[in-house]
């Protein structure tokens, strides 16, 4: 009996010194401080011992290596070849033979001499003017392919850096749930919390790790879309991205559509098929003219021992125009309407994506000063008021939980409207032809890059 007596009072004692401990706001931030601090040097060590890549060299690399540019420049090169050839006239021909007519005084000796086709003047201008604008129409989707590849590895680095951002954030709150977790199950133990609460932190604990299951499957596959572009095995090592700076953009949206209009590389090639259209229907109406083909022969009489010559004008007759060139002339008309309209469909398409772009970057811009200035410093608060409540009793586990997650969620709709609003201004240099004029400069208020800016505005709330 005493023996049971003396253990129920350490019991109680014990119990005591947990509730006075557990309960302590000081305390409990302490320990989530110690926790964050070991958790934040892990992540930071892995980061920075990882190979950084950057942009502007991934995009050099990006011109020397990407197969889809190399084929494009030689298309265009293949074409520019096509000019000189149709501009020059066909190839002479070269006249041997031997001629014998049986006649009082026979007529017997070798034939010699050339042939030339010459075609109508003006066909081989124009001939070489529709080459011309074949030539120069190629050389704008090459600019095009060129400008849309870098558009997808600038979309797939954003992305990259959002992915490695969500996996620091999530990681770091990771550490924070098994702290809650482990402060749940000493709170239950004395009877001052439900075992729910235990049970609700290894919930989440276990749909972290799931988040991070999926995030780091992004990452794998980001690296291999990057290794594509980049024509590298997919499976080929690719470091972490450096910090981005985000930008806000200066020109207003007529500006980037007449930009587009004057510029953009789709719409450009779209015009030169016009052009070569316009071209090819002259062409088709001076097949109307006829050819001529000259030759002139050398002759040598065996019997008198004597030379001549014969001179000879051929005239190729557009004998069948009705079935012919009619039919070519309609042709190139049906060409080059199409082509008109297709231009006319390009540009509509074009100032839509100019118009949908913009938009995008003026919500990102809008909602990363909304996050940045008001939603995350709320969170912060509500976080502290929680941990603090928590630790006398005053506030229970669920509402805990749903301040570290409110921030959580918070942390990373901020990067992904940062990386939102890059990706839009990479889509919208690919459809005006090129870099945009913008400051170059932070949001104002925001002094670091796309990373560590958020991580300074959420750091109180991890570390009161």
């Amino acid at each position: 009996m005493a023996h049971t007596i003396t253990h129920l009072f350490l019991t109680r004692i014990l119990s005591a010194v947990l509730v006075s401990c557990m309960g302590s706001p000081a305390l409990l931030a302490s320990e989530t401080h110690k926790l964050e601090g070991i958790g934040s040097e892990g992540i930071s060590r892995s980061t920075h011992g990882a190979s950084r890549i950057n942009l502007p060299a991934l995009i050099a690399e990006l011109d020397q290596a990407s197969p889809e540019i190399k084929a494009a420049r030689q298309r265009w090169e293949a074409a520019k070849a096509i000019v000189p050839q149709v501009q020059t006239l066909p190839d002479p021909t070269v006249k041997l033979g031997y001629q014998r007519m049986p006649m009082r005084e026979p007529l017997q000796g070798a034939m010699y001499g050339f042939g030339q086709e010459i075609p109508f003047p003006g066909k081989l201008r124009l001939k070489g003017e529709v080459a011309q604008r074949e030539a120069d129409r190629i050389e704008q989707e090459y600019v095009a392919v060129r400008l849309r590849l870098i558009a997808r590895l600038k979309e797939a680095y954003f992305d990259l850096h959002f992915i490695h951002d969500a996996i620091e954030i999530v990681e770091r709150n990771k550490i924070l749930l098994m702290q809650f977790e482990k402060t749940a199950k000493s709170r239950y133990a004395v009877g001052q919390a439900a075992q729910q609460d235990v049970f609700r932190a290894q919930v989440e604990i276990s749909r972290v790790l799931d988040r991070l299951a999926v995030l780091d499957q992004q990452k794998e596959s980001l690296h291999a879309a990057i290794n594509r572009l980049l024509n590298q095995p997919p499976a080929g090592p690719l470091g972490a991205p450096e910090e981005i700076q985000m930008t806000m953009l200066t020109l207003p949206l007529p500006a980037l559509s007449q930009r587009a209009d004057e510029f953009s590389p789709i719409l450009q090639a779209s015009a030169k098929g016009v052009e070569r259209g316009e071209q090819a229907v002259a062409l088709a109406r001076r097949e109307y003219y006829p050819d001529f083909d000259v030759s002139a022969l050398g002759l040598h009489n065996d019997r008198i021992n004597e030379h001549g010559f014969q001179v000879m004008l051929g005239i190729r007759l557009p004998l069948y125009y009705t079935t012919k060139q009619r039919q070519a002339v309609r042709q190139a008309l049906a060409e080059t309407t199409e082509a008109r309209e297709s231009l006319t469909n390009t540009r509509q398409d074009l100032l839509f994506r100019v118009k949908d772009d913009f938009v995008q970057a003026q919500r990102a811009e809008r909602l990363v000063a909304i996050l940045r200035d008001a939603i995350i410093p709320q969170a912060t608060l509500a976080l502290r008021a929680s941990q603090s409540g928590y630790g006398v009793g005053k506030v229970d586990f669920l509402t805990l939980l749903n301040s570290l997650l409110t921030l959580q969620e918070s942390e990373l709709e901020l990067h992904g409207e940062m990386v939102a609003h890059e990706k839009a201004l990479a889509r919208l240099e690919e459809v005006t032809g090129g870099p945009l004029t913008i400051s170059g400069s932070p949001l104002p208020g925001d002094g670091a890059g796309m990373s560590n800016g958020a991580e300074r505005i959420t750091e109180g709330a991890l570390h009161p």
